[in-house]
């Protein structure tokens, strides 16, 4: 898919920010749309499929977080914020609402546009593993596809939480150390940013994510994902 053909939802109550991204993302080849309210979102949602949305999250009425968080349910459509808020559990709160990407305003346009392609990869790109469902618990995981299922329906997982499920998918009850994961990863996640990654999948996957049963951790040497042939009796993550 080309970027002429790549479709973006831009989602921002500054109608001259709008403005602005929208010259600058058509300049670079994507197709835009651009609306000031969650509410105008969600009318233009219902008849359109995008490939991304760029989503502020202090919006009049509702937020950013609160639009995305509720999209989420049933819309597994990438999503990028773009925001103000430059701090720390603003990040982690974005990336815990279901975003793929989190970018600080003031921003450098360029920088932009790396990161809507970076995402927009990874969501194209399937996991260069063996054909395979990778079955635990009451899940399935397609490896080629990075979808994962439970009996109730799809669950969404963000581009980056499918390649780090798919990471440890391709080698089932062994254990990977951050390195390992980092490898595997190309570098996208790294330290203890992997650490909250794991904790945000945890949170979709695990009955109980204090004691997990699937993605499990290996005291002093990384996490396994126990398949079902080999799923033991939970124990605290220490």
């Amino acid at each position: 898919m080309t970027a002429e053909s790549q479709h973006i939802l831009v989602i921002d109550d500054d109608e001259r920010l709008r403005l602005l991204l929208r010259r600058f993302l058509e300049e670079s080849g994507f197709r835009v749309t651009d609306v000031g309210s969650a509410v105008d979102a969600r009318r233009i949602l219902e008849g359109i499929s995008f490939d991304l949305l760029i989503v502020d999250i202090m919006m009049p009425g509702e937020t950013g977080l609160e639009f995305l968080s509720d999209l989420r349910k049933s819309n597994p459509v990438p999503a990028l914020f773009l925001t103000a808020m430059s701090e720390t559990e603003h990040r982690i709160a974005g990336l815990e609402t279901g975003a793929d990407d989190y970018m600080s305003k003031p921003f450098e346009p360029r920088e932009l546009v790396l990161r809507i392609k970076s995402i927009l990869a990874r969501s194209a790109t399937a996991p260069t593993t063996q054909a395979a469902n990778i079955a635990f618990g009451p899940y399935s995981f397609d490896l080629n596809t990075g979808i994962l299922m439970h009996p109730t329906g799809r669950i969404h997982i963000t581009t980056a939480e499918q390649k780090l499920l798919a990471s440890f998918a391709a080698k089932p009850d062994r254990v990977l150390s951050r390195e390992d994961i980092a490898v595997a990863m190309d570098s996208s996640m790294r330290g203890r940013s992997i650490d909250v990654a794991v904790a945000r999948l945890r949170a979709k996957i695990e009955p109980d994510p204090r004691f997990p049963v699937y993605l499990q951790t290996i005291r002093n040497k990384g996490w396994l994902l126990r398949t079902d042939s080999q799923t033991r009796a939970p124990y605290a993550d220490t």
